[in-house]
């Protein structure tokens, strides 16, 4: 630490107030625009050359955005306009420990004022240090991003394999099979309940454990299979419902977001899900994607009860009619999605343990309580030769 010098913050960036974008501004293209929760949108225009450091300014306060492209800053940001010879990639873990969101200058819409936190005082490392720091950080995100792109790939995987045999009905020798009014022979026509349940398995507030892991609306991904987050069941403050690993977790409130994942563990969850499980295993990966399809998430759209907060009528889902393919089709079937979904699980639980060693490491690395400065690092190729 003998090395690291005090500074204000304003002596190792300078923000800049994000560029307000007007309608007749905005041209389609791939040019990422950033609000203050992150990437909003794509346009063929920008304002800021990459690499770029945003923070949320208005609403959405302090959250640290890392853009690799060119992009347009939102007037909901603050971006560094100029890193004064700092690395930009250790600016950007550095900023994620500065708690941005304690320093609210608005009245009623929560704010940050630049002038403000510039003259916050912080400790600097020599440029060498930073560019190590970031060095060891960068490789367990690009464990994560890896992890991530493996994950979203099987899940591709399974979907396609379903859509080519359930959908387009090229299912294994299906030259073979003769079809009649859309419906191939030996397979035939059910409604849904009889091939999953709504499980209202309930569990009082007091019978919850701190190690029971709970899923809020909020914690199931919009359009994926798999859940990426979840939090302890010790802060949930009502009842709520069980869940098994293999359940379907679909968010009855507003459909439309398409809120379905499968669970990988057991859990509590919000009695705002509907709890579905498949009545045979064997059915489990056939009607995960018939209720995450987008016509299902349509059709409980449609048939939604309430205007102010719209919530799907699973009364009404359970006897909508689908065909059903004969058990040695859905057993291969199930097999295929089986497999890829546990090794999805293996994958988000690897992920979620190098997050856990980043964000532990992170806090460490910043403070100076580990020294890195006689490390020897082999930079990535994207750091290489920055001297």
């Amino acid at each position: 630490m003998s090395k690291w010098e005090t500074v204000k913050l304003g002596d190792m960036l300078e923000f800049q107030r994000g560029f307000d974008i007007t309608q007749a501004q905005q041209l389609s293209g791939n040019i990422p625009i950033v609000s203050s929760s992150g990437i909003t949108s794509h346009h063929n225009v920008a304002k800021a050359k990459a690499p770029g450091i945003v923070i949320g300014r208005k609403g959405t306060l302090g959250q640290v955005h890392h853009i690799k492209t060119d992009y347009w800053p939102h007037d909901t940001t603050l971006w560094i306009k100029n890193f004064k010879g700092n690395d930009p990639a250790y600016l950007y873990y550095f900023l994620q420990l500065m708690h941005f969101e304690s320093f609210d200058a608005g009245a009623s819409n929560p704010t940050l004022n630049r002038n403000h936190i510039h003259k916050l005082t912080v400790q600097r490392p020599p440029f060498p240090i930073q560019r190590k720091i970031a060095a060891i950080l960068s490789a367990y995100d690009d464990l994560i991003e890896n992890n991530t792109r493996r994950i979203a790939l099987l899940e591709k995987m399974a979907e396609e394999v379903y859509r080519e045999w359930f959908v387009r009905l090229r299912f294994p020798d299906y030259e073979r099979v003769p079809v009649h009014h859309g419906i191939p022979d030996g397979w035939e026509r059910a409604s849904i309940e009889t091939l999953c349940e709504d499980i209202r398995d309930g569990i009082k507030t007091k019978d919850l454990s701190a190690d029971m892991k709970y899923i809020g609306l909020e914690h199931i991904p919009r359009k994926s299979m798999l859940l990426r987050e979840w939090e302890s069941a010790a802060s949930v403050e009502s009842d709520k419902f069980r869940f098994i690993e293999g359940d379907i977790l679909f968010g009855k409130i507003r459909p439309y977001l398409h809120k379905v994942s499968m669970a990988h563990f057991s859990g509590v969850c919000s009695s705002d899900t509907i709890v579905i499980r498949a009545t045979r295993e064997l059915y489990r990966g056939y009607i995960f994607f018939l209720v995450y399809s987008e016509a299902f998430v349509d059709l409980a759209t449609i048939a939604c009860k309430g205007s102010q907060m719209p919530r799907a009528d699973w009364d009404f889902l359970k006897q909508l009619k689908v065909i059903v393919p004969p058990i040695e089709l859905l057993e291969s079937y199930e097999r295929i999605f089986i497999a890829n979904y546990q090794l999805m699980g293996r994958l988000g639980e690897a992920k979620e343990k190098f997050k856990a060693s980043r964000d532990m490491l992170l806090s460490r690395l910043l403070s100076g309580k580990v020294e890195v400065e006689n490390l020897e690092i082999a930079f990535p190729v994207g750091m290489q030769g920055a001297e």
